[in-house]
Formats: C-alpha cells, sequence, structure tokens
C-alpha cells in the first residue's frame, strides 16, 4: 500500500511540474542556459537524413545561435535557414529578430552559426528550416531567457 501511494505521490508531481511552465507556440519558456530542438520530417524521403536548431547563452545580452542539416548521402544541394525570434512572458506570439541562409553544393551537410549581442529581458528561440534537395523539414528550439547586460 506504501509502494502505491508514493507512485501516485511521484507521478502527480512530474504532471504538475509540466503544466506549470509557460510555452509559446510549441517552445517552452526556460531560464535555461541552452536548448537543442530536433526535425520534425514533414516529408519522408531518401535524401535528407536529420537537422537540428541550437540556442545557447553565453552571457548578459550575448547568445550563439545556428543549426545544421545532414542529409543520408552527398547531395547536390544541402540547405539550412534560420530565424532567430524573441518574445516576452505573456506576449502571445514570437516577434523576428534575425536570419539567414546557407546552401552547400555536393555535400553531405551544412551548417550555419552566429554569435549575436541581443537585448536582455526576453526569451529568444531559433527556427530552422532543413532542405537536401527537394526534400525538407525544420526545427525549434525552447526559448531561453537572456539576462541585461
Amino acid at each position: 500500500m506504501m509502494l502505491l501511494f508514493c507512485m501516485l505521490l511521484i507521478s502527480t508531481t512530474d504532471i504538475r511540474a509540466a503544466v506549470d511552465r509557460p510555452i509559446l507556440d510549441g517552445s517552452y519558456l526556460t531560464h535555461d542556459k541552452e536548448s537543442t530542438g530536433y526535425d520534425i520530417k514533414e516529408t519522408r524521403g531518401v535524401d535528407l537524413f536529420t537537422g537540428y536548431s541550437k540556442c545557447v547563452v553565453q552571457g548578459p545580452g550575448k547568445i550563439y545561435v545556428g543549426g545544421t542539416t545532414i542529409a543520408a548521402h552527398v547531395v547536390k544541394s544541402v540547405r539550412i535557414g534560420v530565424i532567430v525570434e524573441r518574445a516576452r512572458e505573456g506576449d502571445t506570439a514570437w516577434e523576428y529578430y534575425d536570419s539567414w541562409q546557407k546552401e552547400n553544393l555536393n555535400a553531405d551537410r551544412v551548417a550555419a552559426n552566429r554569435a549575436l549581442n541581443v537585448e536582455g529581458g526576453y526569451y529568444y528561440r531559433v527556427r530552422c528550416l532543413h532542405a537536401a534537395n527537394d526534400e525538407g523539414s525544420s526545427s525549434f528550439t525552447d526559448g531561453i531567457y537572456v539576462e541585461e547586460p
């Protein structure tokens, strides 16, 4: 009986903790120092293997952001589009902050990363669009809080 009670107590505590975390458009708003998001396949094919996005707090007002696209083999074109967005707690949508793209020809991967000086007091997230030839997917991170410099 005691074992059953302990299992029930542990189970409800975990559920409550997950529900209390604020979320905006699929991204949790966290005070973690980094977040990685993995791709969600939109099509199942033979060229695109995987992709991910990454956002790391390097200090007050500084983040390192980017992502990688990996093809299953050498393809004519492997691409990534990186979009940085920001929001404050209580906002109803992410706002655009910065973006760039990169393409490698006759390759099996591409990476695009940057260090950015940003305004503190916001949560920042990275969304990436991944493509190998005509196959595509996307990924996004959770929002990580950046303090004022």
